[in-house]
């Protein structure tokens, strides 16, 4: 079992920062809702993907893909790479967000459960954060937090 950890150590982590930093978007975008109203949606959700943007890089870069050095050099490369991949997940959960609730009316569903009323905007929020999750895994994995070679062609 431990073998099959540390095979899968990095992906499996990166699913449970993940489900934590999603977990603090969808807390802030629901609360900006609910205190705010939902007329601004897009707004709340750059808002949530903000506070996500923030735990995801220290969680990231710290016990995901354990890239240590906080040298200058090292976070003016990493920094900027994680937050334009950040952006370009932002876009893709934004227009699909516009797309969704505005263009096909989904923010008027609403599914009651026993507990709880789960409308439209959420429902569109949580789909678009499984794409996200997706595409910010490949962005860290391939370009922002990859093992530089050494001369002898391993990892170091």
């Amino acid at each position: 079992m431990k073998q099959l950890f540390l095979k899968y150590k990095e992906m499996i982590l990166y699913i449970v920062f993940g489900a934590i930093t999603t977990l603090v978007d969808l807390v802030v975008y629901k609360l900006c809702c609910v205190l705010f109203g939902t007329g601004l949606y897009l707004v709340w959700n750059v808002v949530a993907w903000a506070a996500a943007v923030l735990t995801a890089f220290f969680t990231n870069k710290l016990w995901v893909f354990e890239s240590k050095s906080w040298a200058p050099a090292v976070l003016r490369r990493e920094l900027p790479a994680f937050v334009g991949a950040r952006v370009a997940s932002l876009l893709i959960a934004e227009a699909g967000m516009f797309v969704a609730i505005d263009l096909l009316g989904c923010g008027v569903w609403s599914i009651s459960l026993p507990f709880i009323t789960v409308n439209g905007h959420d429902i569109c929020k949580i789909l678009l954060q499984v794409i996200v999750l997706i595409l910010n895994y490949i962005f860290s994995k391939l370009v922002i937090f990859k093992k530089e070679k050494d001369h002898d062609g391993t990892a170091g």
